[in-house]
């Protein structure tokens, strides 16, 4: 048995340890009781604690009446103290399905140490109960295996990549929750400051200017398990409030942070049992662009983009002609195993494509018994479409989905297909795929500000060879960057930082803010440049999202103790709640 501090605690054993070389042994055990039988005389009760659960047997003849009438009248979720015998099942009720099957304890006392009314849900895996409610009573839902095994997950890989960084020789830092609002992407939730009136706090979005001017202060090698915040719509992958493992390091390039977490990666999932090959591969964010139309590529399966621009420049198609001319692109991807779909079911696939810019989605369907459906085949010359089916390796079977547009249009189209796709067809995506983009663009255009905008943060390195280009050509600047990528999802992502206040001061122009306002809001920033910071860099991994992927579940809400919904409300507390006036009072402000 485990090596417990008894006197510390109630129980000397767990519900999930003991075994057969433990039949003998007077135990002690606390939990909950988890399902109850009463079989002709004798009671037995699964009683459940975090590690797992024990079978005990209730005999009349070896407790009181008392507590054999106590024991007929166990409900589910009652919190019990059993002591007893740790003794062997009879051959043929040994259930080789549970951990501690071969065994059972023979109650000698009980007590209940409190009653529970009857839960709203059953507290076992596979429940189907909505989230909702799960989220109201998540005190019960966490007593669920399933759940405490995620919390677990998270505790461990947590645990891990401190270890590892504490190996490296990083030095764990706090920064503020209380700091002033930067644009930082996303809206900040703002706090009032009493002793300031009409004065704002911000939560942080990151800690990425105290990790800055902590490498202005010769830190040298930092991190920090950080809350983040930021208003923002949700989706499964995004909540409020969530977690960082922010890193910052300094006089390093970029290939030695990505170096440097390579090995603190490897050593977090060798911790949990996952084994992934190291180095990993580097892939430019064009090259991810290209083939897999978006930045965070789940290269677990292919169906590939195809790029066709060359082959149907003036073809007879207008509407592919028409977009090679406008400066656009076509391309397409090749869904093996779609293309027996009826009509029907394939235009249902121009919904997702319109729901990601396009106005409309091309097709042509190959069966198996060798016919060639499509509404666009006639209008192709048959020496173009011979060179497009080669092009896609068309084959009986194969559906052909394609996107003709703005290059940012028709990869985002066509990656949101293959993903669909991959889903519908139940294409094996088995273990995890890891690697990195890097190099991504500086800048981007927001066309909904009309402004530029960085693609990453204004903090980012620019590419030595484009920094003369800042000014009068933002979109042809690269940066020093690079994202860890797992399974097609962005689980971190780090840059170079600029470490000059000059370079920092051009960049922030370039993004629309005057003198005025980067003294305002990154006077502090500018200052710790101007004294002497060093070159560095760093990167910033979601913990809910890894553990979410590593645990295996599609919302990072199954990784998160006390989650919020999708409208950023907590069912069990009701927060956001209202205030009292005298609160509002307090902080100078009135609700209109």
């Amino acid at each position: 048995m485990m090596d417990f501090e008894n006197r510390y605690c109630m129980h000397t054993a767990t519900c999930g340890e003991l075994r057969a070389a433990d039949c003998g042994e007077e135990v002690t055990l606390a939990g909950w009781a988890w399902h109850t039988r009463d079989h002709g005389g004798l009671i037995f009760v699964d009683l459940r604690d975090r590690t797992g659960y024990t079978q005990i047997v209730v005999d009349p003849d070896c407790v009181t009446p008392d507590e054999f009438r106590e024991a007929e009248h166990f409900g589910r979720e009652d919190v019990l103290k059993v002591t007893g015998t740790v003794r062997r099942r009879d051959d043929e009720a040994v259930n080789p399905n549970m951990a501690t099957g071969e065994i059972e304890v023979l109650a000698r006392s009980l007590e209940v140490l409190n009653k529970s009314k009857t839960p709203p849900f059953s507290i076992e895996d596979g429940i189907e109960t909505d989230e909702t409610t799960r989220m109201k009573w998540r005190y019960l839902d966490l007593r669920r295996p399933e759940m405490y095994g995620n919390l677990r997950l998270r505790h461990e890989v947590a645990a891990a990549m401190r270890k590892a960084l504490n190996e490296r020789g990083f030095i764990e830092v706090e920064t503020p929750i209380l700091a002033n609002s930067t644009p930082e992407g996303a809206r900040d939730y703002i706090v009032p400051s009493r002793p300031n009136p009409g004065r704002f706090y911000a939560l942080p979005q990151s800690p990425q200017q105290f990790k800055q001017m902590l490498m202005a202060a010769g830190v040298e090698r930092y991190y920090q398990i950080a809350r983040c915040f930021r208003d923002e719509d949700l989706r499964a992958d995004r909540q409020p409030e969530f977690t960082q493992v922010d890193i910052e390091m300094s006089f390093v390039e970029g290939d030695d942070v990505m170096d440097m977490m390579e090995g603190v990666m490897q050593e977090t999932l060798e911790a949990v049992g996952v084994h992934q090959e190291f180095p990993l591969q580097r892939m430019p964010y064009a090259e991810a662009m290209d083939r897999f139309g978006c930045d965070r590529p789940d290269t677990r399966f292919g169906m590939e983009l195809v790029d066709l621009t060359d082959i149907v420049r003036g073809c007879g198609f207008g509407v592919f002609s028409k977009a090679v001319e406008a400066g656009g692109v076509v391309k397409a991807i090749n869904a093996k195993g779609a293309g027996n779909w009826s009509r029907g079911d394939v235009e249902k696939l121009g919904d997702i494509a319109a729901e990601n810019g396009a106005k409309g989605m091309a097709w042509i369907a190959f069966t198996d018994d060798g016919q060639e459906k499509s509404p666009i085949i006639k209008f192709f010359e048959p020496e173009v479409y011979e060179r497009l089916k080669e092009a896609m390796d068309a084959q009986p079977g194969d559906l052909l989905l394609f996107a003709a547009d703005k290059p940012a249009v028709a990869n985002a189209v066509l990656s949101a297909l293959r993903l669909a796709m991959a889903d519908a067809l139940d294409i094996p995506r088995e273990g995890h795929a890891l690697l990195w983009v890097v190099n991504f663009p500086m800048f981007k255009y927001d066309e909904d500000e009309k402004k530029y905008a960085a693609e990453h943060h204004p903090f980012t390195m620019v590419r030595a060879e484009d920094l003369d280009k800042i000014e009068d050509a933002p979109l042809e600047c690269g940066s020093y960057s690079y994202d860890l990528i797992m399974d097609g999802f962005e689980v971190g992502g780090g840059t170079i930082r600029i470490h000059t206040s000059d370079l920092q001061r051009r960049v922030l122009r370039r993004l629309g803010l005057s003198d005025e306002q980067i003294d305002e809001k990154f006077g502090h920033l500018i200052n710790a440049l101007d004294l002497g910071a060093p070159p560095h860099g760093g990167i910033a991994l979601g913990l809910d999202r890894l553990v979410m992927l590593l645990a295996g579940k599609d919302s990072i809400r199954d990784v998160i103790a006390f989650p919020k919904t999708s409208s950023a409300a907590d069912p069990m507390t009701g927060a956001p709640s209202e205030v009292t006036a005298r609160q509002l009072k307090e902080v100078s402000l009135r609700l209109l």
